[in-house]
């Protein structure tokens, strides 16, 4: 693969894009924009680089959607649809001026263009450069395989930018395996034999009101410490991730999609629960009274809480050997819980081929869904 350039420049690049747009890209700096446009295969030289440079972008936006094609709906992942309004990526929209194009990326998340052009138009920047970058690499699959490399690359796309409707079959599930995964019907607060139970968040890391009826609001209770009254004196789990937002400098900014953040275990400590791992699936849409969830990034997800586990269990010292997944976006997500159950099941398998080292309990709290989630683990 051809040498990709840092992230840095391809975010300057960017920014100095924005405003002359896409009509006008021969006049901007694009030499990061074009390495990495060549390493994809999107083109071969100064011939077509103009016209490479457009596809990345469009590749780009539409792996920040999920794999999904270019479409300006409430539905769509917020991020992507701000990106692609910002560079004029949507049908018709490629000569709009720049105020107009900032102007439509701002209504997105329904603000201001000031405040959009102070707060989320660097995180667009930074996320699609991230996203370029992955597609140049994804087009570098050495192994053939087709299926995402260790680093948490999506999967591949079909040639109308649709995503697969199942995840990429892989080679079939070897008995040691399956083995290790178990499907049970109770609340995961109640699991007593997880080390770590992963919790779906927004992409704003905040937690489900505590008297909701979520996973997450499950959690936040169950780890909050209380007085002899009853009343809660440490709000835990909302706590620690407030300080990791502000140390990693995202208050009030969402994360990219697939991340997910440790804390500690609050009061599930006290049964046996060592870490909880706040996996960012879901991003709200519309007023923030919907959600949409990109199957995609439930492997993106599991990865990550695989990658972070192990690094854990080597920096604290922790003997852990067993994670707990919910029924990722199926609940608020909207995701139809086979859909969720194949994703999920899927990314598990390939995590637990990779290191025999862990085992994997999913639970759900309906009798119908884990029916759903045993058959899609008796799938191969």
């Amino acid at each position: 693969m051809r040498s990709l350039p840092p992230h840095t420049e391809l975010v300057e690049e960017l920014r100095g894009l924005r405003r002359p747009g896409l009509p006008r890209l021969r006049h901007c700096t694009r030499d990061a924009l074009r390495r990495t446009a060549e390493a994809a295969g999107l083109c071969a030289g100064e011939d077509d680089e103009l016209e490479g440079v457009e596809r990345l972008l469009a590749a780009a936006v539409r792996r920040l959607a999920g794999g999904g094609p270019l479409r300006d709906e409430r539905d769509g992942d917020p991020l992507a649809r701000a990106a692609a309004h910002t560079f004029g990526l949507f049908t018709d929209r490629r000569g709009v001026p720049a105020a107009d194009r900032r102007k439509a990326a701002a209504a997105v998340y329904g603000v201001s263009t000031e405040r959009f052009r102070r707060s989320h138009e660097s995180e667009i920047f930074a996320e699609l450069a991230s996203a370029a970058l992955a597609v140049a690499r994804e087009a570098a699959d050495p192994d053939g395989t087709g299926e995402p490399a260790p680093d948490g690359r999506r999967p591949p796309v079909t040639d109308s930018g649709a995503p697969p409707p199942d995840p990429p079959s892989g080679p079939p599930v070897p008995p040691h395996v399956a083995a290790r995964i178990s499907v049970r019907t109770c609340p995961i607060e109640l699991v007593r034999d997880a080390d770590i139970l992963v919790s779906p968040e927004n992409v704003y890391l905040e937690m489900s009101k505590i008297f909701r009826p979520t996973v997450s609001a499950a959690l936040r209770r169950s780890a909050a410490v209380r007085n002899a009254a009853g009343e809660i004196v440490d709000d835990v789990l909302p706590r620690e991730l407030r300080t990791w937002l502000r140390a990693h400098g995202r208050p009030g900014l969402p994360v990219r999609p697939g991340t997910v953040v440790p804390t500690s275990p609050g009061a599930l400590g006290a049964h046996g629960v060592r870490r909880i791992h706040h996996a960012a699936v879901s991003t709200p849409v519309g007023d923030g009274d919907r959600y949409h969830v990109a199957p995609a990034v439930l492997a993106e997800a599991v990865q990550a809480s695989f990658a972070l586990a192990r690094s854990e269990r080597a920096a604290l010292s922790l003997p852990m050997t067993t994670l707990c997944f919910p029924l990722l976006g199926a609940g608020r997500g909207g995701l139809p819980v086979v859909t969720a159950a194949r994703w999920l099941l899927w990314a598990v398998r390939r995590e637990l081929r990779e290191d025999t080292t862990w085992s994997v309990i999913i639970v759900t709290t309906r009798p119908q869904h884990t029916d759903a989630v045993r058959a899609a683990n008796s799938h191969p």
